[in-house]
């Protein structure tokens, strides 16, 4: 039997490996899909989007632009300036955005459907535990 991460990691490669079938079929990364999910809530912005995501500004404009390409969001300048860019989905956007997040949906009911309500909240209990665990050793440079 796996330990405890060892179990864990081999579950992050399966769930990273569906989640790259979900984006794929809808022509996103699973990256775009973030950010997609990042403009959608609100963060309109370069610096709204980098924070949000916690990306650096290269790494961010550079799937901007690709997502600007794909015809998934536009962009137009405010302020007296119009140095200040922000971002929307366009409807094509938003209809990816929603086929990927209900393909998502699907997914998640797929894994968990022989699971009781008891077993899913236990592990969620025990993931938040186990995260708030490794922040405390990551804050602490471990």
């Amino acid at each position: 039997m796996k330990n405890s991460l060892e179990a864990l990691r081999a579950v992050s490669k399966i769930h990273q490996h569906n989640l790259q079938m979900i984006t794929k079929a809808h022509h996103l990364t699973i990256s775009e899909w973030q950010l997609l999910i990042a403009i959608n809530s609100g963060n309109d912005t370069q610096e709204k989007l980098s924070q949000a995501m916690k990306l650096d500004t290269s790494t961010l404009s550079r799937q901007l632009k690709r997502l600007l390409v794909k015809e998934m969001i536009d962009k137009h300048a405010v302020g007296d300036d119009h140095r200040q860019l922000v971002y929307h989905l366009t409807e094509q956007g938003q209809t990816e955005l929603n086929d990927v997040n209900a393909a998502y949906d699907q997914l998640q009911r797929q894994i968990f459907s022989q699971w009781t309500t008891d077993e899913s909240n236990l592990l969620k209990i025990l993931l938040n535990r186990l995260e708030t665990s490794m922040k405390r050793l990551d804050k602490r440079g471990v």
